[in-house]
């Protein structure tokens, strides 16, 4: 029997803002273990050996500072802010303007008891900060006598708004850019691929958007994660998307070298072309080899000031992926299997690599540089076509444990621990994701610099975002480390910081922002998230209306991104087929005999069949294409403002991209685009098909 939680390790955890209790997916109070709190306090450095004397350090900690680390309001709404001062001293606090200039804030009349802190007593001076101040990011400047202090002010809009030029409704095609070859890509979807794919929907359909999946950056060796939702660092790009021949350099190339750039990729095509599966691996080994060719050719004198400018603005955070990249090259991809002295980046052995290994270093630097030049040129053409929006990025929860944000940021991270899900219907064991966490606390004394920079680079070229699993800006389930999933407990951010920051960081780049709030979801945090101007996401199948039946198309909500399918669902054609329950059971993941589950399924459908019936969308006599189409004409009867199509859908795949609960039982990530025959299509046979135009012209 687990032993009780006591009082005051209950006390300690709230200070932390970690839960000692949750409600599991039965409606059931669930008590976390002492040695999970003690565990999750451990990874935030607190010392629970004595908890009357952490919880104590806890609430003395603000009264040591002169300032917060760091202060994030509304626009709009006024708010005060303490500072501490040696009781009886001046105290005179001051905003320096992001754009210039300073405005000296008032002191409110607001009495606050002095407190002993270590053998001095500390008084608390109150100060408004004003509703009228611009949002942006701007210092709070404090000065008492001698001493000086500045801290980031972060302010934030009160609401995101979607841009004008989308109008009342927008819909766009929801890709997995990897299984989208053309017959100029090299084994894997590319970013001249997604280039062509959203002039095609903005130019010929209409479509306001496309959405991919997160191009994180990925290993720089093989064997390369085949997830997209895995990455080594959300924060920089995958080279494995560059289009190799336009590289403005490849048309330098000598003969000689074209010449063997040219075998390297009839090599790939002759390998991967019309293959039934995405060969990262070779795809990446081959464009590799190619890119080290073209990296040889001398840049004109402009594009030299350009790749250097990129290099000054990506900074450190460049130099250290970049360095990382290299490192993982010389001593495998997960850093922590390497040399002590190489994983820590402040360590002089670490600097003495960067120095010896300039070139090297030189050379990721100048991927991730043409990276931003063809993201750019995909969101320019794809706006040139006539899309509201153009290109929308997936952001992924978190970054592989050894990988590059996790090596370089270390100290936002929390160690020891993975972020997961408790269990639920579909994973009744809970889910660990082997992802680490951010500390919520580093990110406040950071002035959330992490997350800024994440955004920041994710908005660059695009104009919109999706963040996978929104509900972590508010809370995340961690799982110490040796532990099942089950045995973890909820830790909460400082939700109004996080989603304000991200508005800020669209409202910059004029972008929409989805987040993808599916499963078990605070309502409230629904709530807020609408509230901020963050779309949700409505998925057709998973719409109740509280009974078990269709929720009616009326009282869909409007703030939000709606689709029949998701990456992780079979495409329509598949799902309205039972393929998902005959592969679930094909891989022992069905608690209830097959005939049992599939006649239940059935059930489930046929009452969204039936609604559309009796709207007159469908017939009885309809066909597979026709029936996917009516589901779409579904969501044009709500009131969502976004509508999603996934690609899948247009050409009449059947195959499942993602099946949860597997790792290697299924090739999750590595399926192409195919048509209803399985077989695979190449984005020239999607940018003419007949039944993609019929399905866009029901949405459209």
């Amino acid at each position: 029997m687990t032993a009780a939680l006591s009082p005051e390790l209950a006390d300690l955890a709230h200070a932390y803002r970690v839960s000692t209790s949750f409600t599991d997916w039965r409606g059931r109070t669930v008590e976390v273990a002492p040695e999970t709190i003690r565990r999750v306090l451990a990874a935030m450095d607190v010392d629970t050996s004595d908890p009357v004397a952490a919880l104590h350090a806890h609430w003395l900690e603000p009264w040591r500072r002169m300032l917060p680390p760091c202060v994030v309001a509304t626009a709009g709404t006024a708010r005060w802010v303490w500072m501490h001062v040696p009781h009886g001293a001046p105290a005179e606090l001051t905003v320096r303007l992001e754009t210039g200039g300073e405005r000296r804030l008032e002191q409110v009349l607001h009495w606050v008891d002095p407190r002993e802190v270590d053998g001095a007593l500390v008084g608390e001076a109150t100060f408004a900060i004003p509703a009228d101040l611009p949002v942006g990011y701007h210092v709070l400047a404090g000065v008492s006598g001698e001493a000086r202090v500045e801290v980031p002010l972060i302010v934030t809009p009160a609401r995101l708004t979607l841009p004008e030029r989308l109008g009342h409704r927008g819909w766009g095609l929801a890709a997995q850019l990897y299984s989208v070859r053309s017959k100029r890509s090299w084994g894997i979807g590319d970013l001249g691929d997604l280039t062509d794919l959203a002039v095609w929907a903005g130019g010929r359909l209409g479509a306001d958007f496309v959405l991919v999946n997160p191009l994180h950056a990925q290993e720089p060796v093989a064997p390369l994660e085949p997830s997209p939702y895995l990455p080594s660092s959300r924060r920089f790009f995958a080279p494995i998307y560059l289009r190799i021949e336009a590289i403005p350099e490849y048309a330098d190339l000598s003969e000689s070298h074209r010449r063997v750039v040219g075998q390297l990729a009839d090599q790939v095509h002759a390998r991967l072309d019309g293959s039934d599966a995405i060969d990262r691996d070779t795809a990446w080994t081959v464009k590799l080899a190619a890119l080290r060719i073209i990296a040889r050719v001398p840049r004109t004198p402009g594009r030299e000031v350009d790749f250097q400018t990129f290099r000054r603005r990506g900074g450190e955070a460049l130099r250290q992926f970049a360095t990382w990249s290299v490192l993982a090259e010389e001593h495998g991809n997960d850093a922590r299997t390497w040399p002590a002295e190489l994983r820590d980046p402040a360590n002089p052995e670490v600097a003495a690599f960067a120095e010896a290994h300039a070139d090297e270093i030189g050379f990721t630097e100048w991927l991730q540089w043409l990276l931003d030049e063809q993201l750019e040129r995909a969101q320019g053409r794809a706006v040139d076509s006539g899309m509201a929006l153009g290109t929308m990025h997936d952001l992924a929860v978190g970054v592989h444990p050894g990988g590059a944000d996790a090596w370089r940021l270390a100290d936002v991270y929390a160690s020891g621990i993975a972020v997961g899900a408790p269990p639920d219907p579909y994973n009744q064991l809970g889910q660990n994701w082997n992802q680490p966490p951010w500390r919520p606390d580093r990110l406040a004394e950071t002035g959330y610099a992490a997350f800024r920079d994440l955004l920041g680079a994710v908005l660059r070229h695009a104009g919109g975002v999706r963040v996978d699993h929104v509900i972590g800006l508010f809370r995340l389930w961690w799982v110490p480390e040796r532990t099942d999933a089950s045995e973890g407990a909820y830790v909460y951010y400082d939700h109004e910081a996080m989603v304000g920051i991200l508005a800020l960081e669209a409202q910059r780049a004029g972008a929409v922002v989805v987040g993808e709030d599916l499963g078990v979801v605070d309502p409230n945090a629904r709530t807020y998230l609408a509230s901020r101007g963050i779309l949700g996401t409505s998925i057709l199948w998973f719409e109740s209306d509280g009974s078990g039946g269709p929720l009616p198309a009326e009282r869909w909500r409007e703030a939000c991104l709606a689709s029949v399918t998701t990456h992780d669902l079979p495409p329509t054609a598949g799902y309205l087929a039972g393929e998902h329950v005959r592969l679930r059971s094909a891989l022992g993941l069905l608690p209830n005999p097959l005939e049992e589950e599939l006649e239940a399924d059935r059930h489930e459908r046929e009452r969204w069949l039936d609604e559309l019936r009796m709207r007159g969308l469908l017939a009885d006599d309809a066909d597979e294409e026709a029936t996917v189409i009516a589901l779409h004409r579904y969501l044009t009867l709500t009131p969502a403002r976004l509508l999603s199509v996934a690609l899948p859908d247009l050409v009449g795949d059947r195959r499942i991209q993602n099946q949860p609960g597997t790792q290697d039982e299924y090739p999750n990530w590595r399926v192409p685009l195919s048509g209803p025959d399985g077989r695979p299509i190449p984005l020239e046979a999607v940018l003419t098909s007949a039944r993609a135009a019929r399905l866009a012209a029901a949405v459209r």
